[in-house]
């Protein structure tokens, strides 16, 4: 349960960035040289006086302008299965956005010290600088819906992110991935090949330098290995009528039950079916009136939304993955 939050003023942090020469009147970041100097960082351990201060200071110090900051802080439930005595105190995650472009030393120093902090701390980061595009491969099966929104918003830079492939286990979508230009792979899957095919899959994305697998309705059931190779690598989307509506059909189940709702959910795929770490929900109310084709409608709406959202967050570094729950700022 998120317990505390120090809120951003987004007009007044818009005004400081413009003060500062930081972003342009747009509100983008202002890039020297036509580089992205706006790195992304992320923090999580146990909460402790000093680690703002700490952090903040060596940034300072190194000629780094910190253009947003946010904190949540929460407690481990006492009757958490988690027997760490550490886990149950507690916990502070923080994203700092900082400008580099005037930094005085050399990246790796820079990166040093954050270890030296964090092992000061008991802290876990992860630290982006923001020249690289994130690389993704998604997959898909016979639905297009939420392909077709990823490829969308992509194209129109709302996703930074490259697209480096489409995998398949049908050809039926070749046709969308020729639209865009982009590389489309089958791997046709059987209950006896699938292992093989899998490890075909992940050579190509080895080899393509892939960091990021979408499965936009991929109607395979990744083998526990392959997730484990790519975790909190994996997004998934799915219905929310889970686990209610389990199996084929589900809205034609949920119809005949006169659901009030349906939603959709993004989470990070692991080794559990759909019980990986939640980044993504949203709901939409239905009633009597709406058919089984009225909520099909209604649910790839949400699906395809909800799973653009959760990509979108993943590839701003946005989400802290802390046991079973995801920590999610906002944009």
């Amino acid at each position: 349960m998120i317990l505390g939050r120090y809120p951003k003023a987004p007009p007044g942090l818009l005004c400081r960035r413009l003060f500062a020469g930081l972003v342009n009147d747009s509100g983008s970041i202002t890039k020297v040289n036509g580089a992205n100097n706006e790195a992304r960082l992320l923090l999580a351990g146990p909460d402790a006086s000093g680690i703002v201060a700490s952090f903040s200071h060596l940034l300072f110090s190194r000629g780094c302008g910190i253009v947003d900051c946010t904190s949540e802080s929460s407690e481990i439930d006492t009757e958490s299965r988690q027997v760490d005595q550490r886990s149950r105190s507690r916990m502070f995650f923080q994203r700092i956005l900082f400008d580099h472009a005037n930094v005085s030393v050399e990246r790796d120093v820079i990166e040093d010290e954050i270890n030296n902090l964090c092992v000061r701390f008991g802290m876990k980061s992860q630290l982006s600088w923001g020249d690289k595009r994130r690389r993704i491969a998604i997959f898909v099966s016979k639905y297009d819906h939420c392909l077709w929104e990823l490829l969308l918003r992509q194209q129109a830079g709302e996703l930074d992110c490259e697209v480096a492939m489409i995998i398949s286990n049908h050809e039926k979508l070749r046709h969308v991935a020729d639209t865009f230009g982009i590389a489309y792979r089958v791997f046709p899957i059987t209950k006896e090949n699938k292992l093989q095919q899998e490890e075909r899959q992940i050579c190509l994305m080895q080899e393509h330098n892939v960091d990021l697998l979408v499965l936009a309705r991929y109607m395979q059931v990744l083998s526990p290995s392959f997730c484990a190779r790519f975790q909190n690598q994996i997004i998934n989307i799915h219905h929310s009528f889970l686990p209610a509506f389990s199996g084929g059909k589900p809205y034609h189940k949920a119809h005949e039950r006169g659901v009030k709702l349906v939603g959709a959910t993004a989470h990070y795929a692991t080794t559990e079916l759909d019980e990986g770490p939640i980044i993504e929900q949203d709901i939409m109310r239905v009633s009597h009136r709406d058919d089984v084709k009225d909520l099909i409608r209604k649910g790839k709406t949400l699906e395809k939304t909800v799973l653009t959202n959760a990509v979108k967050a993943h590839l701003d570094d946005r989400i802290i993955t802390h046991h079973s729950k995801c920590i999610v700022f906002a944009e």
